[in-house]
């Protein structure tokens, strides 16, 4: 009994007769198996999908961050306007305490001071000379002179002229009462009175302290 013949190409995979069969890897005909796929999990080969990509170099994403130059990492500006710098004003000393004058700094020029102290020393030593009756010159010289000039000098002489016009007025009332026993302790009184506040004014106003006059009248303001 003889074989029925067999398309071409069917016997042997290799035959150049054999029509191309492109689903040959599942072709049980063609006698190839196909290869069992790759476990799961298992890194593939070349670029495809799955393949680990190398970390982008340069900057970008997953790039580690700068760590000097402008930019994340950079430490704060310091100084004034700059953040983590102090605020400004921001430990700068107190002045000094002195003649605390609207408008005016911790202590006066030179040339004020040395009006302000012929203000106050010179009103105890025009009441120690006129008897309690001339400690008003010296203070209104020092606010004819420089009172226009300096308004710390001004305030400084006001306070002087008031003391001692006040003193000078009881000064009068003693003497035009010297006929009776009580004008003579009335005259020594305002006399000392307005010696030793005077020179207490002065050495206040020698080391840059403010100072008030007691038992004064506000007559020039």
């Amino acid at each position: 009994m003889t074989e029925p013949p067999r398309p071409p190409g069917e016997g042997n995979a290799n035959d150049p007769t054999r029509p191309f069969n492109p689903y040959a890897a599942n072709d049980p005909a063609s006698g190839s198996t196909p290869p069992p796929p790759p476990p799961y999990g298992t890194p593939s080969s070349g670029s495809g999908y799955g393949a680990p990509q190398p970390p982008a170099s340069g900057p970008g994403y997953g790039a580690p961050p700068p760590t000097s130059g402008p930019g994340y990492g950079e430490p704060p500006v310091s100084g004034p306007g700059g953040y983590g710098g102090p605020p400004p004003g921001y430990g700068t000393p107190p002045p000094q305490y002195g003649y605390q004058q609207p408008g005016f700094g911790a202590s006066p020029a030179q040339d004020d001071k040395t009006w302000i102290l012929v203000a106050h020393f010179g009103g105890a030593l025009g009441a120690f000379l006129g008897g309690g009756l001339g400690g008003w010159i010296a203070p209104l010289i020092a606010l004819l002179a420089k009172g226009n000039q300096s308004p710390v000098v001004r305030a400084e002489s006001v306070k002087a002229l008031n003391f001692q016009i006040v003193w000078s007025i009881v000064g009068i009332i003693g003497w035009a009462t010297a006929c009776l026993v009580i004008g003579f302790v009335i005259i020594p009184i305002a006399a000392l009175i307005a010696i030793i506040f005077g020179v207490i004014a002065g050495l206040k106003a020698l080391n840059n302290e403010p100072y008030k006059y007691p038992m004064t009248i506000n007559l020039i303001k």
